[in-house]
This record gives structure tokens, sequence and C-alpha cells, in this order.
């Protein structure tokens, strides 16, 4: 039913129809509901069942428990912040926070969707299925009260200058969500740190904390530390998701169940994963026994730095990106550890950027081609070595 709906409309988008101008919309609304039926004609290629956009199917499904519970935390930050909200529900909280979500998801998708549909329609290509993803994480990675403008322009600067300008989805080298953030971060980045931008004010149809004003502060426990504050966030409520933070990056649980999705899958490497990990917690590890002074962050416990902030999100979304990672089994043991490595480093020496999983990443997409180089060469010279031993 659905292939003859789309024969029926496809003469009037093809060469001479009154709607060719919209040809790549047509051919992407197609495509994403139904399996194309052409194939490379060029090159080495292997084909299955699972084309691009499949894969961003599930990599989506992999992110909703992460935003499910971002969406319930959202309420449950804003209920329980004194003076709290007695007798709110758990419904009540998670449908405040999906009120809050919802306006984000919808202006990252109409956004990056809109430019990369007039990009393809302008080169007469096909829509790229990237953004299907990189628009769920932008939202996801992002403070609770961060404006929907200034997420609109981040956004806009991310698909023109991340993706097209070097070629659109699988040519560029910087992770797109990634480089929405570091423009929020510098661009606007009273909106992106402090302790103000964590708790929801406002009240959607009698639901939220009327009590709480614009004084009402919240910080997440890794600012505290980075001012030497102390923090009374439990291990338990870092690996649950119970403390403010990003929206989609608090729920250790969450994103666990979104890991084994895409490993299961095989969407993700678990060499990546793993290594990002190691990497973060031998660093961790090393601060802790150094025992400096005057610097709490170096001094949290190595498996609390993994569930802090923006780590396992990190390590479990970002770093596995198939287009900005490494793509050689071994380098992507390297390019993961040193991300992992970097991140505690950054958060431990400036304080100025206590996160640190984002510039880790960034800086580790522009090394991954080399790591892929070196490890290519050295298997070319070693193949050629054998090669020549052979017929000796």
């Amino acid at each position: 039913m659905l292939q003859s709906f789309f024969d029926k409309l496809r003469p009037h988008f093809e060469e001479g129809g009154k709607l060719h101008a919209f040809h790549s919309v047509f051919e992407g609304m197609e495509t994403f509901v139904l399996v194309p039926n052409t194939t490379a004609k060029v090159g080495v290629s292997i084909h299955d069942a699972i084309d691009s956009k499949r894969i961003m199917t599930f990599v989506i499904i992999a992110l909703l428990p992460a935003l499910f519970f971002g969406m319930y935390n959202i309420g449950y930050q804003t209920y329980m912040t004194p003076p709290a909200v007695v007798g709110a529900s758990f419904w009540e909280m998670f449908a405040y926070g999906f009120l809050i979500m919802l306006p984000k998801i919808v202006v990252s998708y109409a956004v990056g969707l809109g430019i990369e549909f007039a990009v393809a329609q302008y080169k007469h290509e096909e829509i790229n299925e990237g953004y299907l993803v990189t628009g769920l994480l932008i939202p996801m990675i992002v403070p609770i009260e961060l404006p929907l403008w200034m997420l609109a322009v981040a956004v806009a600067f991310s698909v023109i200058f991340a993706k097209e300008i070097f070629g659109g989805t699988g040519m560029n080298f910087f992770n797109p969500a990634l480089v929405a953030r570091a423009f929020l971060f510098f661009s606007y980045s009273g909106n992106m740190t402090g302790d103000k931008i964590w708790i929801a004010k406002d009240t959607f149809f009698g639901l939220g904390n009327p009590n709480l004003t614009d004084a009402v502060t919240m910080a997440t426990p890794l600012t505290q530390a980075s001012t030497n504050q102390p923090f009374s966030t439990t291990f338990t409520d870092m690996v649950v998701g119970l403390m403010p933070g990003s929206i989609g990056e608090t729920s250790v649980i969450a994103i666990l169940i979104g890991a084994v999705i895409l490993l299961w899958t095989r969407i993700a490497s678990w060499r990546t994963m793993l290594s990002v990990f190691i990497g973060g917690g031998l660093v961790a590890f090393l601060f802790n026994s150094l025992h400096i002074q005057d610097n709490a962050i170096a001094n949290i416990p190595w498996y609390e730095h993994l569930a802090l902030g923006g780590f396992c999100f990190g390590a479990v979304f970002m770093a596995t990106d198939p287009v900005t990672s490494a793509r050689t089994e071994k380098g992507k043991f390297i390019y993961g550890f040193f991300i992992g490595a970097l991140a505690i480093i950054i958060r431990v020496l400036n304080p100025g950027f206590p996160e640190g999983m984002m510039l880790a990443i960034l800086f580790m997409n522009v090394w991954a081609p080399f790591i892929d180089y070196c490890f290519v060469e050295s298997n070319i010279k070693r193949r050629a070595k054998r090669a020549k031993s052979n017929t000796l």
C-alpha cells in the first residue's frame, strides 16, 4: 500500500513534474519509509538489509532511555527543589519534563532538517539521514534553561559549518552535535555554565513548581568541585541520574541500556567504548594517588569521575560516532583511550572547563584520521615485507 502511494506521487516530483523543485524532499521521505531498491554500482561494496537510515533509527532507539529519564529528571529536580511540591507523582514530573523537552526537539529538527533539505535541493542530491540522530543529540546535551533561539542558532552553525561545508553526512570530521555545544559554550557561556541553568522555572498547564524564582540555583557536582565546594550527591544518585546536569547525560543506567542496544546491533564499537573508560579511569586513579591539595576535582574517586557529567554519554554516543572516530580496529583503542584520559586531565587541570568530555572528543576527532593512517601504513609495510619473504 505504501509503495503504491509513493508510485502515484512520484511523477509529480520527477523531471517535468509540477513539484520537481521538491524532488529531494520526496525522495528523502520515500527512502525513510521504504527500503530503497537501488544499490551502489561502483567500488567495493557489501550489501545487507540495513541501510544508513535503519542504522540511525537504531541509534535513536538507543537514545530513548536516556531521553525519557532526562524528561523525568527535569521534573524531579524542579519539583524537589525547596520549597518542594508535596505529593508530586511520577507522571507529573515526567509530563513537566516532556513539555520542557518537546520545544527543544522540535526546534532542533525544524532548523537542522530545514537546512539539510534546502542544501540537498540546491545541489540536486539525496537528503542525508545523519541529522536524524544529531537532531536528537543536541537537545540532550544542553542545559534545561537554554533559550530556544540560542539552540536554533547553534543548530544552524553546526549543520552549515560542521557538516555541509565539508560535503554533508560522512564527510565531516567533527561531531556536529558537539560542535553545536562548543558553539554555545564559547558564544553564550553564561547560559551553559553556572548554577542557574539546571532548574526549569516555567509552569505549564498547572505543572511545575510555582514557588521557584529566578533566584533559585542548583549547581552540578562537577561545578561545585571545580570551586572546591563539597557536594552531597551520592554515588547511587550518580548512577541512577537524580542530579542536575544536561538533559540526557545524568543517568548511567539509562545510558548503559543504550550502550547494550548499540553493541548488540553492532552499530557502535566496544573497543572505543571500553578504551574511553579505561583511559578515564586510569588517569583519574593517578590524580587520586597524587593527593593534590586544594583541588577537589583531582580527589574525586576515579569511579565517580566516570559517572559524573557527560563522561558516560560521550563514551557511548559521541566517541563511537562512525564518521568522526577512528575506523581501524587497533586505532579505536588508541582513539578511545586518549578521549577518556584527556577528559579527566581537562577536568582536573582547567577549572574553567569542569566537564572536559566535549573538548576531549573534538580534539581526538582531529587526530582520528592520523591514527588510522598510521595503522594502515603499518599493515601495508608488514604485508609487503611478508610477501617479499615468501617470494624468497
